[in-house]
C-alpha cells in the first residue's frame, strides 16, 4: 500500500467521523429537523428542557394560549441564562413570522427589557414606542402591556413633546392605576417645557386637590401649583414695567409715610412674609394686612440695592420699622417669569418681605 493510499483512507474515515458527529448534533436538536439548534443550549438539563419546550411549540394552534405560554417559556429560560441575543432572535423570529400573533405586543416588549439588561435603552424605547402606536393593548397576569410602556418611556425619552403626549394617555387610560397627583403636576411641568401655557395652568389646577402628594425633585410641588394657578386667575394690575420703576414708586410712597398707596404695590397674590431663617415652604402667602402699624415713624431704605440682587430679583434694606425687634425690613423685588401673558412676563413685581438683618 502506497504512503498516498494510506493518506487518503485516513482522511476518509475523518470525514466520515465529522459526519457522524455533525448527524448526532443535528438529531441532539430533536427527531424534529426544523428545531433550530442554535437554540438549544446551556447545560444537558437546559438542552434537554428546551429540546421538549420546542417539541411542545410545535404542536400547539398558533395564535393559541398554550402557544403563549410556551413561547414565553422558551424566552424566560434565555432571560434566566443572560443570552439576550437568543431572545431576541428566537421572538423576532416569532413576530416575523406570525405578524398577526394577538400576543406580538408582549413579545415586543419582552424584547425591550432584553435590550434594557443590554444597557441599550434607547433601541428599548423604540420597541415601547413601537408596541404603542401600532398594537393593541394586552392584559397579561392583570397588567396593561400599553401601561408598562408608558411608565418606561417617560423615564427614557426626555422630550417635553413626547412627554406631554405619555401623560396625558395615562391620565384619559389609567387614572384608576396611577398616582393622578403626581401626573398632572409633571404634566404640567412638560407643558410649560414646549410652551403650552394654557395647558400648564389647566394641569396645575388639576393638580390642586391632590395637594400633599410628593413628587420626586419638587419639595415645593404644592406651593408652586398654587402659585401658578392663583397669579392666572388675578388682575396683575399691581406690576410694574421695570425694576427702577417699581423702586421709585415704592421709595416716593417711603418718604411720604403714605401707607395706603405702598400697600397697593403689594403683590396682591403669592406675597409672602418671613424671617431669613424660614425655608420657602414656610411661605405665609399674604400681604401685610395694614403697614400703618408699622410706620409710626420715617422709614428709611439704603441708597441702592443689596449687593445678592440679580437680573431677576432684588432687595432694599428698609430700617424704621415699628416691629418689636425686627425694625429692618428687607423689601423683595421679582421680575415675573409668566409667558402665557407676553404683556405681563418680564414686568416686576414687590412679591415679599425679609423680616431683620441679613446673615
Amino acid at each position: 500500500m502506497t504512503k498516498n493510499h494510506t493518506c487518503f483512507i485516513k482522511l476518509s474515515v475523518i470525514c466520515i467521523i465529522l459526519i457522524l458527529a455533525a448527524s448526532c448534533m443535528f438529531f441532539q436538536a430533536g427527531e424534529n429537523p426544523e428545531i433550530d439548534p442554535y437554540f438549544i443550549i446551556g447545560t444537558k438539563e437546559n438542552r434537554e428542557n428546551l429540546m421538549d419546550l420546542f417539541r411542545q411549540l410545535k404542536m400547539e394552534e398558533r395564535g393559541s394560549e398554550g402557544e403563549f405560554a410556551v413561547t414565553r417559556e422558551i424566552a424566560v429560560t434565555f432571560a434566566r441564562l443572560k443570552d439576550y441575543d437568543r431572545l431576541t432572535r428566537f421572538l423576532s423570529e416569532r413576530t416575523i413570522n406570525n405578524p398577526a400573533d394577538p400576543y406580538n405586543s408582549y413579545y415586543f416588549m419582552m424584547i425591550a427589557y432584553a435590550f434594557i439588561q443590554q444597557d441599550s435603552e434607547p433601541i428599548a424605547a423604540l420597541y415601547f414606542d413601537l408596541i404603542l402606536n401600532n398594537y393593541p393593548d394586552l392584559i397579561i397576569n392583570d397588567e396593561s402591556i400599553h401601561l408598562v410602556c408608558l411608565r418606561h418611556l417617560i423615564n427614557m425619552n426626555p422630550k417635553p413633546e413626547k412627554q406631554v403626549w405619555y401623560y396625558r394617555e395615562l391620565i384619559s387610560r389609567f387614572s384608576e392605576k396611577i398616582d393622578m397627583g403626581n401626573v398632572w403636576f409633571m404634566l404640567g411641568q412638560a407643558c410649560e417645557r414646549v410652551g403650552d401655557w394654557n395647558g400648564a395652568i389647566q394641569a396645575y389646577t388639576n393638580y390642586l386637590p391632590f395637594t400633599g402628594t410628593i413628587i420626586s425633585g419638587f419639595p415645593n410641588a404644592d406651593q408652586y401649583a398654587r402659585q401658578q394657578v392663583d397669579f392666572s386667575r388675578s388682575p396683575k394690575d399691581w406690576t410694574f414695567e421695570s425694576l427702577p420703576a417699581l423702586r421709585y414708586a415704592v421709595q416716593e410712597a417711603l418718604d411720604a409715610g403714605n401707607h395706603w398707596i405702598l400697600m397697593r404695590y403689594q403683590a396682591k397674590v403669592n406675597f409672602f412674609t418671613r424671617s431669613w431663617e424660614q425655608i420657602e415652604m414656610d411661605n405665609t402667602r399674604m400681604a401685610v394686612s395694614n403697614l400703618s402699624h408699622f410706620m409710626t415713624g420715617r422709614i428709611r431704605y439704603a441708597p441702592t440695592l443689596d449687593a445678592s440682587s440679580t437680573a431677576t430679583e432684588a432687595y432694599l434694606r428698609t430700617t424704621g420699622w415699628s416691629s418689636f425687634s425686627m425694625s429692618t425690613w428687607y423689601l423683595y423685588f421679582r421680575k415675573i417669569n409668566f409667558p402665557q401673558d407676553p404683556e405681563i412676563h418680564g414686568r416686576w413685581e414687590w412679591a415679599g418681605i425679609y423680616y431683620g438683618e441679613k446673615f
